[in-house]
């Protein structure tokens, strides 16, 4: 029988916000960490990308706060903005019906004066990102000497700024504080962080290891040759009309390239790199989160921290360098008990990478059947003539011009100058082929 979040110990207020959110069955890290948090022990918890992290540490670290005091009790560390601003948004939505908690979210990206001046005024949690959290100190804008609790959270993707900075940052906090550190992944770095910051007796969980994220996702590849990955792409993003999904790329550069090649061919698409604003990052995650664009292509850095729920696939247009990549780019689709798909887009050289990415994470590939050449030349038709479709009136086109040029189509009807249309594009493409010269592809 599932546990609920009353037999964890979770008080009434915060059950009744969960239930708003319906979230109703605690998940086996929450059920694991949110009992160890209310006691008074420092945590380690091991528990891959989707499984509801947040709610295990913030539910209790919520309860833990003592409203009669207006210091700062509690830091939470997030390696990006955007996860640090996913965090204090399902922080004040747990805190629903305790109005007398204060959360500040004080992460880098945006003008540090408003946060400073926030910190002025009565703050119980601080959600941070580390090199704005260290900034704040140098300025003797915060306050953490009275600070109990420091989390880390998706620390593996904060290893070298903690390196560079946590010893500053635990400087600030009394000797007794007590630390939860979250991971997806525990390379060697991270072991010598708990070695060095951590109690002696810390107690390590760890949930939902023995698959990438949960069982919803399906892992599968497909086998390209580099001049057919683009158009391979399309037929398979025509698949998913309609759906949500994130393309992720090695490089900002890619990012923009393939972006630029979608937007030509009238996808819903948008760029996330580390290079944009903060502000264009912010509108085009908006445009996604509320379904104005379908398709985000994104790195991997600029991706961490998107939650939506209704993310049906990820593809891999490169293969990333490292497991853990794999691990969070496949935790962006299935969350929430829903199912997705991660497709990885290979070259017939990297396809035997594929046996170590299963053996290391413990999970296993299908082949994705790549559509014909037939298909894909048809899909591409459909393409051409969405593009067609949705071009706008050119009104600086001389009158006298398009006079003439109407009168050349007067005597057509609309299906005949659809057909001449349509045997000029195709037989276009065919001598485009034909000219196109042999290229030798290196690998993207």
């Amino acid at each position: 029988m599932s546990k609920k979040f009353s037999d964890l110990g979770i008080q009434e207020s915060i059950i009744k916000a969960l239930s708003d959110l319906k979230i109703v069955v605690p998940t086996e890290i929450q059920q694991k960490a949110i009992p160890l948090l209310l006691s008074n022990t420092d945590v380690v918890g091991l528990a891959k990308t989707g499984t509801g992290k947040t709610a295990a540490f913030g539910l209790p670290l919520l309860q833990l706060i003592d409203t009669k005091l207006t210091t700062i009790q509690s830091v939470i560390l997030a390696p990006t903005r955007e996860l640090g601003h996913q965090i204090f948004s399902n922080l004040e939505a747990f805190a629903k019906y305790n109005s007398e908690i204060s959360i500040a979210e004080t992460c880098g990206g945006i003008p540090i004066k408003p946060q400073i001046e926030r910190l002025t005024s009565s703050t119980h949690i601080v959600v941070a990102t580390p090199g704005r959290l260290i900034d704040l100190i140098q300025r003797k804008a915060i306050n953490l000497k009275e600070a109990k609790y420091l989390v880390l959270d998706e620390a593996d993707e904060m290893v070298t700024i903690l390196k560079e900075g946590l010893d500053e940052i635990i400087a600030e906090l009394p000797k007794n504080h007590r630390t939860f550190l979250f991971s997806a992944t525990m390379p060697g770095t991270i072991k010598q962080l708990i070695q060095n910051y951590l109690n002696k007796n810390v107690v390590q969980i760890s949930a939902n290891m023995e698959t990438v994220g949960n069982q919803g996702i399906d892992h599968q590849y497909i086998v390209v040759d580099p001049i057919e990955k683009l158009d391979v792409l399309m037929h398979f993003l025509t698949s998913k009309d309609g759906e949500r999904g994130i393309i992720f790329c090695k490089t900002k550069a890619a990012v923009n390239k393939l972006a630029k090649n979608l937007a030509i061919n009238r996808f819903s698409s948008g760029a996330l790199h580390g290079s944009l604003s903060q502000g264009i990052r912010d509108r085009i995650m908006e445009q996604f989160r509320e379904g104005h664009i379908n398709i985000l292509v994104a790195t991997d850095l600029a991706a961490r921290g998107i939650d939506v729920k209704e993310i049906s696939y990820v593809v891999n247009y490169h293969l990333p360098d490292v497991y853990e990549v794999y691990v969070h780019r496949s935790g962006r689709t299935a969350r929430a008990g829903a199912k997705g798909l991660s497709l990885t887009v290979l070259q017939q050289e990297e396809v035997a990478e594929i046996t170590d990415f299963e053996r290391e994470l413990g999970i296993q590939f299908s082949k994705y059947k790549k559509p014909s050449l037939a298909s894909i030349e048809e899909n591409n038709t459909l393409l051409w003539a969405k593009q067609i479709f949705k071009t706008k009136p050119n009104h600086e086109v001389d009158a006298e011009l398009k006079t003439k040029i109407k009168t050349i189509f007067h005597h057509l009807t609309k299906d005949e100058l659809i057909e001449k249309l349509l045997a000029n594009h195709l037989l276009q493409n065919k001598t485009e082929v034909a000219e196109k010269p042999v290229k030798k592809f290196k690998k993207e």
